[in-house]
């Protein structure tokens, strides 16, 4: 094998090394993007299904109002309650522990105000047996269901993202890349004790 034989196959072996190590590199970024967005459209998600819930509010307020008018102070602890919830809003690039936090916050005086609403309506058989107010009970019950889905889902794209990037040697390239570990959406303290609602 002469010089020039040995030379190109150094110099073949140094390309393929190259190029084996950029291929890697690109794969671990791209699918770090994808995971990141991932996590971003969940988050959507998360909010639109307590868009619909707030959504749902002003209709079974009403509804309520005309059997108990004279609630006036509940009324308005849930429309407080609905407008500090929609006004949280969270820049998904930026989801850390305190702005999930303060949404999480928002979202469970609703929640609250939703409980003292319910209370109310035990004291009115009629509302409780009228079709339309039922009809919001149900649809609320399956918003309830679908935010407990949705946050889980979040939270699964995070621990999946998460996962990824502390996998050597892809947390070198999430390092160098800026990918972060992203926080997860957790219920506050004491939570885990719903508040008993009778219908």
């Amino acid at each position: 094998m002469t010089q020039q034989q040995k030379k190109w196959i150094i110099i073949g072996v140094i390309v393929l090394a190259v190029l084996f190590l950029f291929s890697g590199i690109k794969n671990s970024y791209n699918k770090m993007a994808t995971m990141d967005e991932q996590i971003t459209g969940n988050w959507s998600q998360v909010e639109n299904v307590y868009q619909r819930r707030a959504d749902l509010i002003p209709n079974l307020v009403s509804t309520v109002k005309g059997y108990a008018a004279h609630e006036n102070q509940t009324f308005t602890e849930i429309v407080e309650a609905r407008a500090k919830a929609t006004s949280v809003n969270i820049n998904p690039e930026k989801l850390d522990a305190q702005s999930l936090q303060e949404f999480q916050s928002a979202q469970d005086g609703l929640s609250s105000a939703l409980g003292r609403l319910m209370v109310v309506v035990e004291n009115y058989p009629d509302l409780k047996a009228n079709q339309n107010f039922r009809d919001l009970q149900a649809q609320l019950e399956g918003t309830e269901n679908r935010i407990t889905v949705e946050r889980r889902n979040f939270n699964e794209s995070v621990q999946a993202y998460n996962a990824f990037i502390r996998m050597f040697p892809k947390n070198l390239y999430a390092a160098v890349f800026g990918f972060e570990k992203r926080d997860y959406f957790k219920s506050l303290e004491g939570s885990e004790k719903a508040p008993e609602v009778k219908f």
